[in-house]
C-alpha cells in the first residue's frame, strides 16, 4: 500500500473514530490528510469504499488469525468438538490483540455499531468467519437446537457490541473498576462461556 493511500486511511480512521461516519466528510479527510481530491478518487471510489477498505485492512488480519487459532484447537481436539471456551478464545483473542494495539480502531467499530452500520460491515467483512465459528459451536453444543444456537450467538454479538461501544450500564449502585479493553473482553469470554453452555431453554406452550 502506497504512503498516500495509507495516509488517507489513517486520517479517515481517526476522524471517523472521533466524529462518526455520517459526520465525517471526504472534504474534511482530504484537508486533514493534506492530499488533493484526485488522490482520494484515485484510491477510493466513494466515502463508503474508503470505509470498506479502512475496515478491511484490520478485519482481514483478525479473521485470518481467528480461523488459524480455531484450526489449531480443532487439530488438538482430534475427533472431539473444541471446548466452548476455546472457541470463544479463538474468536476474541485476535480482536483483543488488535484492539489493544489499535484503540482508535475499536472506537471506529463502536461508531459503526452506534450508527447502525454494523450489519453491513459484518456481511461484507466477517460473515464467512462467523459461519465457521457457528459450525464449531454446533459441534460443541449438540443438545441445543439450531434456533437456540442462533439466538445465543446473537446475544453474544449484542454483549460484544455493548462492550466495544463502551456504553455505560444503568446506575444500579454497582461500582465499576475501570477495566481496560483487554480485561473487559476477557471478562466477556468468561460470561459468554457460561451462557452458551447453559441448559436448553424450556419451551412453554
Amino acid at each position: 500500500m502506497g504512503p498516500t493511500k495509507e495516509k488517507i486511511l489513517d486520517t479517515a480512521e481517526r476522524l471517523i473514530a472521533d466524529q462518526g461516519f455520517a459526520a465525517t466528510s471526504l472534504r474534511q479527510i482530504i484537508s486533514e490528510a493534506q492530499v488533493n481530491l484526485a488522490a482520494v478518487h484515485y484510491h477510493f471510489g466513494s466515502k463508503q469504499d474508503l470505509l470498506d477498505q479502512l475496515i478491511e485492512r484490520k478485519a482481514t488480519r483478525v479473521n485470518t488469525d481467528r480461523e488459524a487459532l480455531l484450526a489449531r484447537f480443532e487439530t488438538e481436539a482430534g475427533s472431539h468438538p473444541v471446548a466452548v471456551e476455546k472457541i470463544l478464545r479463538a474468536f476474541f483473542e485476535p480482536m483483543i490483540e488488535t484492539g489493544s494495539q489499535n484503540p482508535q480502531f475499536v472506537r471506529l467499530m463502536g461508531r459503526m455499531i452506534a450508527e447502525g452500520l454494523i450489519t453491513g460491515v459484518v456481511e461484507k467483512h466477517f460473515q464467512p468467519t462467523i459461519f465457521r465459528f457457528i459450525c464449531a459451536l454446533r459441534r460443541a453444543l449438540p443438545s441445543l437446537t439450531e434456533g437456540e444456537i442462533a439466538s445465543r450467538f446473537r446475544f453474544m454479538f449484542g454483549a460484544m457490541s455493548q462492550a466495544v461501544c463502551g456504553l455505560a450500564a444503568p446506575d444500579m449502585g454497582i461500582q465499576g473498576d475501570g477495566a481496560d479493553f483487554q480485561l473487559s473482553m476477557r471478562r466477556l469470554i468468561q460470561f459468554l462461556s457460561a451462557g452458551l453452555q447453559a441448559p436448553p431453554t424450556e419451551e412453554v406452550r
